[in-house]
């Protein structure tokens, strides 16, 4: 493992949850206050702290480290809460990782006022990850984003580039709901 690689991945993440102090934390965010932004402008403003970050990412120790247009990125700590029975993580948690990677590259590709919903999730796991693992990050990026459906594709690293397991997603495209009249 590059020594480099994963201070630079630990001083990041530091530097990221300093910034979450600071902003809204955990949450759910209401439509109205997403309803004008396109997708890239919300992800930048969950990773901010202007807008709340996911609730499961708090549970399962993951967070949002870059996004841009068509990608997003994930790092996680794998922890031994997250442990299988064979004493392995449950690939439950690699398969939350790389649905949020993927997830969220679509969402950045969204304009004002549509949304997405994961429709089909696939996951291959080619390597353990085990709870002494420092950090892996899920690398999601789109292949196609159309009026209906859309597809990424993610793979799940260590600093040193190891891959622990990749997937691909299609995702539902729609509006968002109208806003309920008083």
């Amino acid at each position: 493992m590059s020594t480099n690689d994963l201070q630079a991945w630990l001083e990041r993440e530091a530097q990221l949850y300093e910034q979450l102090q600071q902003g809204r934390g955990p949450g759910v965010v209401g439509l109205a206050e997403v309803r004008a932004l396109t997708g890239l402008e919300a992800m930048k403003r969950v990773m901010d702290g202007r807008l709340p970050y996911a609730t499961i990412a708090k549970t399962l120790d993951y967070l949002l480290v870059e996004v841009g247009d068509g990608m997003a990125t994930f790092q996680g700590h794998p922890r031994d809460t997250q442990l299988n029975p064979m004493g392995g993580i449950h690939g439950g948690w690699y398969a939350t990782l790389l649905d949020s990677a993927m997830a969220c590259a679509v969402h950045t590709k969204m304009p004002a006022g549509r949304s997405y919903t994961t429709g089909e999730l696939s996951l291959n796991i080619v390597r353990a990850i085990r709870p002494d693992t420092p950090r892996v990050r899920a690398i999601g990026e789109v292949l196609h984003c159309g009026r209906q459906l859309a597809t990424a594709h993610g793979r799940l690293v260590g600093p040193d580039g190891t891959l622990y397991a990749h997937g691909t997603t299609t995702c539902l495209v729609f509006d968002l709901p109208a806003e309920k009249q008083p």
